[in-house]
């Protein structure tokens, strides 16, 4: 069970750097470093020398979808040997990470086309909730349902609230995919941008957020009596710091350290409200005997 934990806790980190990783080609303008697909160049699966160190950055982003893709393979292989209940989630990850692929091919196949960018980004969230689930889940294997947190109304509008979180969340990561596609980080200098007023989309953007830090001083209202509290509270400060970010980019010009820097943050709080959420879902008790065995010394995921 140690080595399904630690796969799962392993992909979810890559997952992660993926997202981070893409934004570093992108604001490197790095996109088509790698002019072709799935080939690096036409004659050479790898970068060359010729292609500098656009083809460095861009081939090293292919590259860790290769490892991650490796983690998921394993990842399946150990979890149907020794918790074959949870197999859907490990698939996830080993399904989804080639479709991701493909959209990456098709973004450089067609010039990174601002819309298949999207999409080729947001990808990479369902990936992140599954691996998080997954991690939720073993992290109660031979802990009885409901052992943690009685069903209060408390309990169940905390649960309520962090999913709304979670939605929020994705629904600024949207407006900010569209925040960008309006920027100057394209991937390339000559790529075409979204046709949409940069203050507008910026402003939409940041609607969002105020929206997000009502639900989210609402969870942390609502966790403040719980064992629930030192989470709200860094996904709290998480927020606000991220917030921070976003407002110093916009004054400063999008200057791309910045950009990398607000969409990491972007990225640990979405992780961080999708375990809180996961965390909180109602469990009804079961029998004792779990109990026991927890007593005496089933390891949990910290």
């Amino acid at each position: 069970m140690l080595l399904v934990r630690r796969l799962s806790q392993l992909a979810l980190g890559l997952q992660m750097l993926l997202v981070v990783s893409g934004t570093a080609v992108r604001v490197t303008g790095s996109g088509l470093g790698c002019p072709t697909w799935p080939r690096c160049t036409g004659a050479s699966v790898a970068n060359t020398a010729a292609l500098g160190s656009h083809g460095y950055i861009e081939f090293g982003n292919r590259l860790l979808a290769v490892v991650m893709e490796a983690v998921g393979i394993a990842l399946v292989l150990a979890v149907r040997r020794y918790a074959p209940r949870h197999t859907r989630l490990a698939l996830v990850q080993a399904a989804v990470v080639p479709l991701q692929a493909v959209i990456g091919g098709l973004l450089v196949l067609s010039g990174l086309n601002p819309y298949v960018l999207i999409l080729h980004f947001l990808t990479s969230f369902p990936l992140v909730l599954a691996a998080t689930a997954l991690l939720s889940r073993l992290r109660h294997e031979g802990i009885p349902r409901g052992s943690s947190e009685p069903q209060t109304e408390r309990a169940v509008s905390l649960h309520v609230l962090s999913w709304g979180v979670v939605a929020a969340t994705s629904v600024v990561l949207v407006l900010g995919t569209l925040v960008t596609g309006t920027g100057p980080h394209a991937g390339d200098p000559k790529v075409e941008r979204l046709p949409f007023d940069p203050r507008d989309v910026t402003q939409l953007h940041a609607d969002g957020v105020w929206l997000l830090s009502g639900l989210v001083i609402g969870t942390v209202v609502v966790a403040w009596r719980s064992s629930y509290r030192p989470w709200s509270l860094a996904l709290l400060a998480l927020l606000v710091t991220q917030a921070g970010v976003g407002y110093w980019q916009y004054y400063t010009g999008v200057p791309a350290g910045l950009v990398a820097l607000h969409v990491a943050l972007a990225t640990i709080v979405f992780t961080v409200g999708s375990w809180l959420a996961l965390s909180t879902r109602a469990r009804p008790a079961r029998s004792a005997a779990p109990i026991l065995e927890h007593v005496a010394g089933t390891a949990t995921v910290p």
